[in-house]
This record gives C-alpha cells, sequence and structure tokens, in this order.
C-alpha cells in the first residue's frame, strides 16, 4: 500500500518522515538484538554492557516519534489509509522499544553470567534460537517497509519455530539443574536470557499484525494470520 498523495507537498513529506524514523528506530533495535546475542553466546562482557547501557537510543527515538504522530493528528486530522498508518506506526514503535528492552535485559544478564565460574556452557544452545529470533525480526521490518502482507503472514511460521526452541532450550536448562544443584543459578539467568529472545519473537510477530491492519484495514490480533 502506497501512501496517499495529497494536495500538501508538506503533509506527505511529514507522513514520510515519520515513516523514515521508524525505520531508522528499527536499525537501531536490530543492531542492539545482535549485539546481545553475540555477547550472550561468545560470553563478552564488554559488548554487553554497551548493549545494557545503550538503551536510551531508541527510547529517545521512540519519543521523537510520538511527538510527530501527535503533531500530525493535531494539524492534520488525518482519515483512512493515513490514520491507520499513524496508528500502527504508534503500535510498532511500542513493540520496538519493548524488544530493546529485552535486548537490554540480555546485556544485563550476560555481565552477571560472565562473572560466574560454572562448569556448564549452555550458551552454544540458545545460537540457534537467537538466529531465529534475528531472522523473525529482520522480515518483520522488512514487511513494515514494504507493507507486504504476504510476508507479514508467512513470518508466522517462524514464530512458532521459536517457540518450540524456546521449549526444547527450557527442558536441556531444566534438567541440567536437576542433575546438579550448583548450576541452579547459573541455568536461571540463561533461562531467562531465553525467555527474553522468546518475548523478542513474540513482539517481532505484533509487527506483522500490524502491517496486516494497515494494508487490509483488519485486526488481527489474537487470531490465526492464516
Amino acid at each position: 500500500m502506497e501512501t496517499q498523495q495529497h494536495i500538501s507537498r508538506q503533509y506527505n513529506q511529514e507522513l514520510e518522515s515519520v515513516k523514515s524514523k521508524v525505520l531508522k528506530m528499527g536499525g537501531l533495535v536490530e543492531d542492539q538484538v545482535e549485539k546481545s546475542i553475540s555477547a550472550l553466546i561468545e560470553q563478552n562482557s564488554e559488548l554487553a554492557k554497551e548493549v545494557a547501557e545503550s538503551d536510551y537510543k531508541i527510547n529517545k527515538i521512540e519519543v521523537e516519534i510520538d511527538e510527530s504522530c501527535a503533531q500530525l493528528i493535531a494539524k492534520r486530522q488525518p482519515a483512512a489509509g493515513d490514520l491507520r498508518l499513524i496508528i500502527a506506526i504508534i503500535k510498532v514503535i511500542t513493540d520496538l522499544e519493548r524488544i530493546g528492552d529485552e535486548a537490554e535485559k540480555i546485556g544485563r544478564y550476560t555481565q552477571k553470567l560472565t562473572s560466574m565460574k560454572d562448569d556448564v556452557n549452555m550458551y552454544a544452545e540458545l545460537s540457534r534460537l537467537g538466529d531465529k529470533v534475528i531472522t523473525i525480526l529482520r522480515d518483520a521490518l522488512d514487511a513494515f517497509a514494504r507493507m507486504d502482507v504476504e510476508q507479514a503472514a508467512r513470518i508466522a511460521e517462524t514464530d512458532r519455530q521459536i517457540d518450540e526452541e524456546f521449549d526444547r532450550v527450557s527442558r536441556i536448562l531444566v534438567t541440567h539443574m536437576m542433575e546438579n544443584s550448583r548450576n541452579i543459578k547459573t541455568m536461571l539467568h540463561v533461562i531467562w536470557c531465553a525467555r527474553a529472545l522468546e518475548r523478542i519473537g513474540d513482539h517481532s510477530q505484533n509487527i506483522c499484525e500490524y502491517v496486516v491492519y494497515l494494508v487490509k484495514g483488519k485486526d488481527v490480533r489474537h487470531i490465526e494470520l492464516e
């Protein structure tokens, strides 16, 4: 779906500017997620610290976009497709901000994990989960950028795969805790990291639902995208 063209060129520019800011925010969030996963898998405390302390950049751009959307609504009184676009943008940036929060959590948990001495290296177990999470986030942002409903619907399958992988990893981690009680504290931190990754997948799925809403005008939350 292309943004409607208006008599006011400035109005068009304002809409495009907001969309560009969303994609910029998406790029920042994707970078944070990739760094948080790398820090976790590689047990890189410096990279984990960088992720944990960089969330303010995402928060700042979210506030800027919120303000831009509020001004557009107040000045332009958008209707139909334009109004759906602004509503979708507000929802998308909320999920992007929460993805950034989950990446920050992974960074902070990783800092704690690197300070712990344990004999069980479970970080590699999260590698496949991390790959799937990066894929779904990247595809969701691409679907939003191109307003691609078909791609947005296909991403639902990736989210199911993430849920299955999270369940598999959780079972392995619980087994390690049962086998050796000394591993409990470490394994709990790893499980919390895995949960954060699973939540990133959920928020990415939400972005896909907003794409469907924007293009089709249908609210598909809480139902199967198919």
